[in-house]
């Protein structure tokens, strides 16, 4: 049920590509998510800020409205000093927690769209398993400075020698 959530969350807030992405791309892609680089550098990641902006206010207020009126006759008897200092902290928490919700849902959405171009190129290699080994090799490949159109069958050709 959350996993369902999530993808609903993330088509709602994440714009598809138009097109498939290219194999090289995907090989750059899955070099970056394994590697924890910044996500921002793999094609196809574009989402609505106002959106996420919205989706984590209302998330926001669904947890922090239900704990204020719970809590509402103790903080009408709290000094102001107290009601200032914890209003303070909300406001910290608030966006603090906001890059966090960011960042995880960039990453879950750049992880679904690398496993949809994995599907495409390479659908006999499970992505589990194979995704820390395709992206040493790779790498291995622009180390040797293999030409861009034989990556494809030198990642391939690994592969299956180290199967």
């Amino acid at each position: 049920m959350w996993e369902r959530l999530l993808d609903k969350i993330i088509d709602y807030l994440f714009e598809l590509p138009r097109y498939p992405m290219r194999f090289r791309e995907l090989m750059e892609a899955n070099r970056i998510y394994v590697d924890h680089l910044d996500i921002r550098q793999i094609p196809g990641i574009k989402f609505c800020r106002i959106k996420l902006y919205l989706l984590y206010f209302i998330i926001w207020n669904l947890i922090l409205i239900p704990l204020s009126l719970l809590f509402h006759s103790f903080l009408a008897r709290l000094d102001c000093h107290v009601a200032i200092v914890l209003a303070i902290l909300f406001t910290l928490l608030f966006f603090g927690t906001y890059k966090i919700f960011e960042e995880r849902l960039k990453e879950r959405a750049a992880r679904r769209l690398i496993k949809e171009a994995w599907n495409n190129y390479l659908p006999h290699f499970p992505y589990e398993k194979y995704q820390e080994r395709v992206a040493q090799i790779y790498k291995e490949a622009l180390d040797r400075e293999i030409p861009r159109r034989k990556i494809e069958q030198f990642v391939i050709d690994s592969i299956v020698e180290s199967k």
